[in-house]
């Protein structure tokens, strides 16, 4: 029996329908710096990591996953109403740095490619004048 599909699949339904209660149904503006990024089932689908990205400050990432936390009974009253299961998960919320590592990240890049000296040679597209490629051999019109 292959239960790893299912939990996948579970999982999903599970994300969009916590993302769409978080973004509609709970009335604490603080909840909407939250993105679901992702949901992890145990094999037995009795809980829920639910992961969420959150925009701002440590304070303020800090304090939303204190509010999702305190919120995590009435969320899973309302996707038990939303989702067929015999027992819905138990809610866990947990932070999820990816998203803000790849801003930092992209941050990074950005700064570097800006210090870096452009050579006559580059081929990127914001150095090229927008025409099509020219192949060895020929020449450019």
């Amino acid at each position: 029996m292959r239960t790893g599909g299912r939990r996948e699949r579970v999982g999903e339904a599970i994300r969009r329908e916590v993302a769409g209660i978080l973004r509609f149904e709970l009335a604490d503006p603080r909840v909407g710096r939250a993105t679901v990024t992702r949901v992890e089932l145990t094999g037995d689908l009795t809980l829920a990591r639910v992961y969420v990205s959150v925009y701002g400050s440590d304070a303020d990432q800090k304090e939303t996953l204190a509010v999702l936390g305190r919120a995590r009974g009435r969320v899973r009253t309302l996707l038990g109403s939303r989702i067929r299961l015999r027992a819905t998960p138990e809610i866990r919320f947990v932070f999820d740095p990816s998203v803000e590592f790849s801003i930092r990240l992209e941050q990074i890049l950005d700064r570097e490619r800006a210090a870096r000296p452009r050579t006559a040679g580059d081929e990127s597209p914001e150095g090229g004048d927008g025409g099509p490629p020219v192949r060895p051999g020929e020449e450019k019109n």
